[in-house]
């Protein structure tokens, strides 16, 4: 599975013709783990909205200094739902610069992109990757492999990084948060990042609507109170719900942070 249409072990069985939602974010942020169609799928959503790549950019961007804020101020188990591929600036590899005995869970719901991860990080210690859904939060909390790693008495960060934009209404985001904040130890904290329907061009929404309707998941795209409003009973921390590139920008850059249409933030609970 590269960008030539390669087979690593462990794929087979993949149906190559139906646009995978973690091969096309890879396929953004310039990785080799996609395939012919998702390739084609990230090319209709550049085509219409070339600021897609800059969105997939700044999520990352967003990840790296939140996970390296929550190091330094002691957090130690980390648990990264919705992860998709192992790719460039990892959430473990981020922590442990900061803090070495980081613990990190990644999941995910494709089980060949588990599949994929667990080969990937197999001689990382302190690191496992579980098959679960963002929709049923307790599981993924439950797997052995994630309780051999985190300690639900202590605190953890929660990352749902451009995850819950995959869930629809009808799903419930805000109630997936609300069990998350019923599971979780005093102190945690959870980070999102979300993509808005703010500012976005409707023919740019309508395409990316159209693209992940015919990929393994559809998007919702939602305002900045609507996003806001799925933290519940977490409190957002300085300086709140923002366009990614505001969220404390450590580097000076020229960038509209607008033209990400990306919110994120830290809550905690």
């Amino acid at each position: 599975m590269d960008g030539r249409d390669g087979h690593d072990e462990g794929t087979e069985g993949i149906d190559e013709g139906v646009p995978n939602v973690a091969r096309i974010y890879d396929y953004l942020l310039g990785g080799k783990d996609h395939y012919a169609a998702d390739r084609a799928a990230a090319e209709r959503l550049l085509e219409a909205a070339p600021e897609t790549a800059l969105t997939v950019r700044e999520n990352r961007a967003f990840l790296r200094r939140a996970v390296t804020r929550l190091a330094r101020a002691g957090i130690r188990q980390f648990v990264d739902i919705g992860a998709g591929l192992p790719t460039q600036a990892n959430v473990h590899e981020v922590a442990r610069r900061v803090a070495p005995d980081a613990r990190v869970v990644y999941a995910d719901i494709d089980p060949v992109v588990v599949a994929h991860g667990r080969a990937l990080l197999a001689s990382a210690p302190g690191v496992t990757v579980v098959e679960g859904d963002v929709r049923e939060p307790e599981r993924i909390l439950a797997d052995p492999a994630a309780r051999e790693l985190i300690d639900p008495a202590e605190p953890v960060a929660v990352l749902l990084l451009a995850v819950l934009h995959f869930v629809t209404d009808k799903e419930d985001p805000a109630g997936i948060v609300a069990r998350l904040h019923a599971a979780m130890a005093p102190g945690s904290v959870l980070v999102i990042s979300h993509v808005t329907s703010e500012g976005n061009r409707p023919e740019a929404a309508g395409t990316a609507r159209s693209v992940y309707d015919r990929s393994t998941a559809s998007i919702a795209l939602r305002t900045r109170e609507e996003i806001a409003a799925l933290a519940g009973d977490f409190t957002w921390e300085e300086p709140g719900l923002v366009y990614a590139p505001e969220w404390r920008p450590d580097e000076r850059r020229e960038v509209d942070p607008a033209a990400t249409f990306l919110f994120a933030g830290i809550a905690r609970r």
